[in-house]
């Protein structure tokens, strides 16, 4: 008997992917198929189904999930989710499709899945609004009401996603039939929720954190994975290697600066580097909340959530991906509950004066005393050429980084946001 956190929804595993002569077959099939083109977003949803990442999904929402997720954070059956996943399509699509008929889901090409429509609903601009104040819209500086829409139009990727949404969302079970270029290009970093948890089950684990990271560790993310080893039976250095926003560090550079930090910096045995397949939403609280949701499936029960865990921009509140947990549905049956808890750790820092790391639970002193990190502005500082502060950074890591940029021919002004800066602190 397994001692790890059952998966979410309470149904085991639920893996859509096939594969051998099965998935043959249903290649075949899919030639005959409609075929709608799907984007960045759906594809790494598609795998992260496909796989068991997303247990218990087995395809898109329906109109009655994705408002109940959207507004209660439970789909109709009363099972906790946080975000919707959804499949948009245009009208003339929509129009071509019969409730019941199967359709072939395509990315650049590449058949990722069919689908059986189960059914089709039209998602009106008012509808894709009124997502985006749910789902995207928080307590920060950027989300007042007064500016919140314009701002969020001009800044915030996840709503600048919803709103480009075709009018359309078709929902329906899904059979996956590829995990794209992952398990070629992030070869032994990609791991299936089943792989990692046989890892677990291998060194004995079970109390399990996970961290999660779509930049380059720092000083403050190696902090946080050093308290938590502190106080479980080890970590999972979890990075998001599908698509971010333009200005971020590509996977595959963050995937070798792990590699080097974990080399150099932490005891192997406590930690495991793993990869998964989605793109960002940058939902900061909600998006937290679909890393712990998420994270179960892969045998975690401990979500490691810091400042401004997932965000963008001044959106969120500094801890608002932590008191969003204290805030969600509990359903009565423990299969349809989120049973991923977050470990809530304050700002942390480099204090000149502690002479080591440091949380404002911790450290007494001055802001003039500390150094503040963040991935924001490492980026920033690398991209133009300045000096990296002393402590931001492992030497070896901040190597790895500058010959990235160096070989940049075009660069991309990354914003500093309040959150990133320290000026809030």
């Amino acid at each position: 008997m397994s001692k790890l956190v059952p998966p979410h929804g309470g149904k085991g595993l639920v893996c859509c992917l096939l594969e051998g002569a099965e998935r043959e077959a249903e290649l075949k099939k899919a030639a005959g198929l409609k075929q709608l083109d799907i984007s960045g977003r759906a594809k790494g949803d598609l795998i992260m189904m496909g796989i068991g990442g997303f247990s218990p999904l087995n395809g898109f929402m329906g109109k009655a999930d994705w408002k109940g997720v959207c507004e209660n954070f439970t789909m109709a059956d009363g099972t906790f989710w946080p975000v919707p996943v959804t499949l948009d399509a245009d009208k003339a699509f929509a129009d071509s499709v019969a409730v019941g008929e199967e359709i072939a889901l395509v990315r650049k090409g590449e058949v990722f899945a069919t689908m059986k429509v189960t059914e089709k609903y039209e998602m009106s601009e008012e509808d894709k609004k009124w997502e985006c104040y749910q789902v995207f819209k928080g307590e920060g500086a950027d989300s007042a009401d007064d500016k919140f829409w314009e701002t969020a139009l001009a800044d915030h990727p996840g709503v600048q996603m919803v709103m480009a949404q075709k009018a359309f969302n078709l929902a329906g079970p899904v059979k996956v039939l590829s995990e794209g270029e992952y398990p070629t290009e992030y070869k032994g970093v990609y791991l299936r929720p089943a792989e990692v948890r046989a890892m677990f089950e291998e060194r004995g684990w079970a109390n399990v954190a996970a961290l999660q990271l779509r930049n380059p560790m720092h000083r403050s993310h190696e902090f946080l994975a050093k308290i938590a080893i502190e106080v479980c039976d080890g970590v999972l250095i979890h990075s998001l290697i599908g698509n971010l926003k333009p200005g971020d560090i590509p996977a595959d550079v963050r995937v070798k600066a792990i590699d080097c930090l974990v080399e150099h910096y932490f005891v192997k045995e406590n930690v495991i580097q793993a990869g998964y397949p989605l793109d960002m939403r940058y939902a900061g609280p909600r998006e937290g909340l679909l890393h712990a949701t998420f994270r179960q499936n892969y045998g975690v029960n401990n979500m490691l959530i810091g400042r401004d865990h997932a965000g963008v921009g001044d959106f969120y509140g500094l801890f608002e991906a932590q008191t969003i947990f204290d805030k969600i549905p509990a359903p009565a049956d423990s299969g349809k509950a989120l049973l991923c808890k977050p470990m809530k750790i304050d700002w942390t820092f480099y204090c000149y004066k502690c002479d080591g790391m440091a949380s404002l639970r911790t450290c007494p002193h001055s802001k003039e005393d500390r150094v503040i990190l963040s991935g924001t502005k490492l980026r920033k500082a690398l991209s133009e050429g300045a000096e990296v502060v002393d402590h931001f950074g492992r030497d070896e890591v901040l190597v790895i980084l500058r010959a990235y940029y160096e070989g940049l021919t075009e660069k991309v002004a990354v914003k500093m946001q309040g959150a990133a800066s320290g000026a809030a602190m």
